[in-house]
């Protein structure tokens, strides 16, 4: 089932009042009439089901109140709660491809349940790529979006674009207090030599706190870059399957590692 993110805490009285963009939202992407139910993200991360008690069409405003499950039952599809996801957070170091597919992977890796998303410009990455507004509105709608459809509790954030080794600084100093088998990082790598496979990089890890996972643009990545990639303590990773687009490899390796995780 769909979530509406909601900006704003309830009232005093358990009333959320939705205007505006939102409002065209649950109200012609969702067609929610009065008495329809929904679950809504708060800002603290709780997922709330609230009913739609009153829709003023002149007003373009909807009115959501706190409801509670019949006997604790569910409804079909709804979204996991925070409480019930796995505590391993991942992130995806993306390099710069184009923008279009940039948009692409976005949402998708929003829409898996990615929580950091990093912007990284390598040798090969697409030439005035690394100038984009990453903390603009535009990137934040399409995240904004992918949560709802997909119902993700994970509170997606993307980063300023950096270079290679600000990548590698970035990703130390989120494992620098962790157990070396508590962290994972990996790096998709288009040629096979000193590498292992996907399977064989998670092997021998403890229960993880976080996980990441390196994917080149269009051009791949040079040997220097993966060099420099593995001494800050990636593994490089061979897919042995088709040769896959970035869009495509950003998303495969993210499920992949996700399911062997």
């Amino acid at each position: 089932m769909r979530q509406y993110i909601s900006q704003k805490n309830l009232d005093s009285k358990g009333l959320l009042t939705i205007i505006g963009k939102d409002f065209r939202y649950l109200r012609n992407v969702l067609r929610l009439a009065s008495g329809d139910m929904i679950y809504v993200r708060l800002p603290s991360g709780e997922l709330q089901p609230m009913t739609v008690c009153q829709i003023d069409e002149k007003g373009k405003k909807i009115l959501l109140q706190v409801c509670d499950l019949v006997d604790g039952s569910a409804v079909e599809n709804q979204p996991e709660d925070t409480d019930s996801i796995e505590k391993c957070e991942f992130t995806l170091f993306m390099a710069l491809p184009k923008s279009s597919k940039f948009d692409l992977i976005l949402r998708q890796a929003t829409e898996c349940g990615v929580a950091k998303i990093v912007p990284v410009q390598t040798e090969f990455s697409q030439t005035g790529a690394e100038k984009m507004n990453f903390r603009g509105d535009r990137f934040e709608r399409i995240i904004k979006e992918a949560r709802q459809q997909s119902g993700s509790p994970v509170n997606t954030k993307i980063e300023n674009c950096v270079s290679l080794s600000e990548a590698c600084q970035f990703w130390k100093a989120q494992v620098q207090n962790l157990a070396p088998e508590e962290s994972l990082a990996i790096v998709l790598y288009e040629r096979n030599e000193s590498t292992v496979t996907i399977l064989e990089a998670c092997e021998k890890k403890g229960s993880l706190k976080k996980a990441a996972l390196f994917c080149g643009s269009e051009g791949g990545l040079s040997p220097e870059e993966v060099k420099s990639l593995c001494e800050a303590g990636f593994t490089a990773v061979h897919l042995k399957t088709n040769i896959l687009r970035c869009e495509t490899a950003a998303l495969y390796g993210i499920a992949a590692l996700q399911s062997l995780l």
